[in-house]
């Protein structure tokens, strides 16, 4: 202000004034600017990132993958440990599965022969055997082998979903039993799986239809939406395999979750949302430890595939 000296004390004053005014105005003016544009970008991150599940949406529901989804490693696997554990295989069954199951480790694909002999071998095993057995040990096993084995950031994500007042399901190959009991300790609404064949309570060691598996997961979700009401558009389903790319594309929300390389490509490529709770991002399978040894490897597969069947 020592500038405006030469003024009279009354010009001093106006002027004074009109540069607080040209202040204020512009910093009005900026200030609104900020705004507009913390506007803008609110508005752009909520067309990128909706605020999802949409609480009260009863038409709405969650499907979830299970193994490496919502549990690290396959449940078939950590249940076939626990049915070798109970002597449910002989010795001499043990290099015959796991040839089985190096195969497809290896091989990396589901050769339709391998897969057969395989689900013919498994069968025998639970033949015999009432379902009320396997129910019960499907408890046990799961306290043993599977509690700890859960993905926080999907529990938080089928959380979510219930806390949104949404239906939350399982839609896995695994047994029915065992996908029941694992649905039923996280809190989901049930599970969708395959169940061996029974007559009055006993399996009978026969196939009945497929396992739950690929294209078979997308017509079982499409199957229970219609039964239920829900509209697919409005629905999410959550997988970590290219194999269930049919069930991620019924939906309206699809999320690849710690997703192999072809999912995770395909994702990209369909601008879906991807979620990875592995450390570093691993691409190789987590679940079956290295320390578990040959007979727990056979167990595994074993019972994997033995009571991936479905129950009339």
């Amino acid at each position: 202000m020592a500038a405006l000296g030469w003024l009279t004390p009354r010009r001093r004053s106006a002027t004074a004034r009109s540069v607080l005014a040209g202040e204020a105005s512009a910093e009005a003016a900026r200030k609104s600017s900020l705004e507009a544009q913390g506007a803008q970008e609110a508005t752009q991150a909520a067309e990128q990132e909706p605020e999802f599940p949409v609480i009260g949406d009863d038409r709405a529901a969650a499907f979830f993958d299970l193994d490496n989804t919502v549990m690290q490693g396959a449940a078939l696997f950590h249940f076939g440990r626990g049915l070798y554990k109970r002597k449910f295989f002989e010795t001499r069954d043990l290099a015959r599965f796991a040839w089985q199951q190096a195969w497809f480790r290896l091989a990396g694909v589901e050769d339709p022969e391998h897969m057969q002999d395989a689900r013919d071998s498994a069968l025998s095993i639970v033949k015999g055997h009432r379902v009320a057995e396997l129910e019960t040990i499907g408890e046990e096993i799961y306290d043993e082998y599977m509690a700890d084995r859960i993905w926080p950031g999907t529990r938080a994500l089928a959380q979510a979903h219930l806390d949104a007042g949404q239906k939350v399901w399982l839609v896995t190959a695994a047994p029915v039993e065992i996908a029941q009991v694992i649905a039923r300790r996280l809190g989901l609404t049930g599970a969708l799986g395959t169940v061996a064949e029974s007559v009055d309570g006993v399996y009978t060691g026969k196939l009945v239809g497929e396992p739950l598996h690929g294209p078979a997961k997308a017509e079982a979700v499409r199957a229970l939406a219609a039964a239920e009401g829900f509209d697919l558009s409005r629905c999410a389903a959550y997988s970590d395999s290219h194999n269930d790319i049919p069930m991620l594309s019924l939906v309206g929300h699809p999320y690849a979750i710690n997703p192999d390389t072809k999912l995770r490509k395909h994702a990209r490529e369909k601008d879906w949302r991807l979620r990875d709770y592995r450390t570093g991002r691993k691409a190789a399978k987590v679940g079956i430890p290295a320390a578990a040894g040959v007979g727990a490897v056979a167990g595994g597969t074993a019972a994997a595939i033995a009571l991936s069947r479905r129950r009339r």
